[in-house]
C-alpha cells in the first residue's frame, strides 16, 4: 500500500512539473504581479471553501508568476453570487485581459457570461469544475474517482457490519458539476452494500446546512441506526460531526471527506472522521497556470492537455485531468508529510500529542 501511494505522489509531482512552461522573468503588481505582458484574470467562486483563497489563489498566482514574469493577474471572488460573478466576467472583458481562468459559481448559470468572453476573444480555462459555454481548456481531478474512493474507505471502514447497514449521504452543492461526479463515483461502488437512509444535497458546501441535515437525519433514523456518513468533503464533514457530537454519539460512525484540510486532518489523527481525499493543490494549479499562461499568449492548449473532456455542448476541449490521493491516519505521513502540505507541528497540537504518537506522526 505505501508503496503504491508513494508511486502516486510521485507520479502528481512529474505531472506538476510536466506542464510547466519555462519562467521568463519577474514582476509585480495588481491582483499580485503586474507587467507590460499579458493580463489574466482569476475568477474564484467563494470564501466559504477554504481552499481557494487560501491555497488555489497564491499557487496559481504564483506559478503564473513563474511562467511569465511581465504578466498581470487580476482576481475577483464572486462570494457565492451568481449575478456578481457575471459583472466579474464582465468586468474582466472590459479591462481587456488576454485570458480568463474560472471557478464557476454555478457553471449552468454562467454559460452566457463564458459565451460572451470567448465572443470578445478572451479564452476561458475552466478550473476544478467544468463551466458550460465555450471554454478553451479544463484543468481538474477526476471526479467519479473522488466519490469511488470516498465509498471504497467507507466500506472499508464499515467492514465490521454485515452488507445492507444505513449510511447518510451528504452530497456537495447541486450546481457545481462536480458533484454529481463524486456521487455517481461513491453509488458505483456503494449500491448494492448499503441502505440510503437519507440523502441530501448541500447549497454552497455549507457546513451549517450539513449539519442541519445531520441533526434531521438522527432524529428520523435514531442515533443507533447509522453506520456511516457519506460527506462529499471536509466542510460538510465538520458539520457532520458537529451533529454527531450534539447527539452524543459514541462510538462515531465512520465520515469521509475531501480537500485534505487542516482541520479535517487533525479531525482523521483524532479519530473523529475517517478519510479524506487529497486533490494535490500545486499540481493542479501548474497545470491552470500553463493553460492560462498560453492562452493568453495565442499558443495552442493541447501542447499542455495530457486528454480531452466533452463539454455539455459537445464540445471536446483539452484537459488535465489529476489523481486524487485518498488518505487515512494510517497513510498520512506517506501522503500529506511528504507531500510537503503540512508538517508534523501543524497537524499535532498538544490536544492530539498521544494521537499522534499512536500514528507515528512524530518529528
Amino acid at each position: 500500500m505505501k508503496t503504491c501511494i508513494r508511486d502516486v505522489v510521485v507520479a502528481v509531482v512529474a505531472v506538476s512539473m510536466g506542464v510547466a512552461l519555462a519562467a521568463c522573468g519577474q514582476g509585480g503588481g495588481t491582483g499580485g504581479y503586474a507587467g507590460s505582458g499579458p493580463r489574466i484574470g482569476l475568477l474564484l467562486p467563494d470564501a466559504i471553501t477554504s481552499r481557494w483563497e487560501s491555497k488555489d489563489r497564491p499557487l496559481l498566482e504564483e506559478r503564473i508568476k513563474e511562467r511569465c514574469g511581465d504578466c498581470t493577474i487580476e482576481h475577483a471572488n464572486a462570494n457565492g453570487d451568481v449575478a456578481a460573478q457575471q459583472r466579474q466576467v464582465d468586468s474582466m472583458i472590459t479591462k481587456g485581459i488576454d485570458a480568463l481562468v474560472l471557478v464557476a459559481v454555478d457553471a449552468s448559470a454562467l454559460n452566457a457570461a463564458v459565451r460572451k468572453a470567448h465572443d470578445a476573444g478572451v479564452p476561458v480555462v475552466s478550473y476544478d469544475r467544468l463551466a458550460e459555454g465555450p471554454i478553451s481548456g479544463y484543468v481538474s481531478f477526476n471526479g467519479q474517482e473522488v466519490g469511488r474512493l470516498q465509498a471504497r474507505a467507507l466500506l472499508k471502514a464499515m467492514a465490521h457490519r454485515a452488507d445492507g447497514d444505513q449510511i447518510v449521504m451528504i452530497n456537495g452543492d447541486p450546481t457545481d458539476p462536480n458533484t454529481l461526479l463524486f456521487k455517481d463515483g461513491a453509488l458505483s461502488v456503494l449500491r448494492g452494500h448499503v441502505k440510503f437512509g437519507k440523502v441530501y444535497d448541500t447549497p454552497m458546501w455549507r457546513s451549517d446546512i450539513a449539519n442541519m441535515n445531520m441533526s434531521g437525519a438522527i432524529a428520523d433514523l435514531g442515533a443507533g441506526n447509522i453506520d456511516g456518513v457519506y460527506s462529499a468533503n471536509d466542510a460538510l464533514a465538520s458539520g457532520v460531526i458537529s451533529a454527531l457530537r450534539a447527539n452524543k454519539i459514541s462510538p462515531l460512525p465512520p465520515v469521509t471527506g475531501q480537500d485534505a484540510d487542516l482541520g479535517a486532518v487533525r479531525r482523521i489523527v483524532g479519530g473523529e472522521q475517517y478519510m479524506t481525499v487529497w486533490k494535490p493543490n500545486d499540481a493542479e494549479a501548474s497545470a491552470g497556470a500553463a493553460m492560462a499562461v498560453a492562452a493568453a499568449r495565442g499558443e495552442n492548449l493541447h501542447r499542455i492537455a495530457t486528454g480531452t473532456v466533452r463539454t455539455r455542448s459537445g464540445d471536446v476541449v483539452p484537459a488535465v485531468l489529476l489523481t486524487p490521493v485518498s488518505v487515512t491516519v494510517g497513510t498520512i505521513k506517506d501522503t500529506l508529510l511528504k507531500g510537503g502540505v503540512y508538517t508534523v507541528q501543524q497537524i499535532c497540537t498538544p490536544l492530539l500529542r498521544t494521537a499522534c504518537d499512536k500514528a507515528g506522526l512524530t518529528g
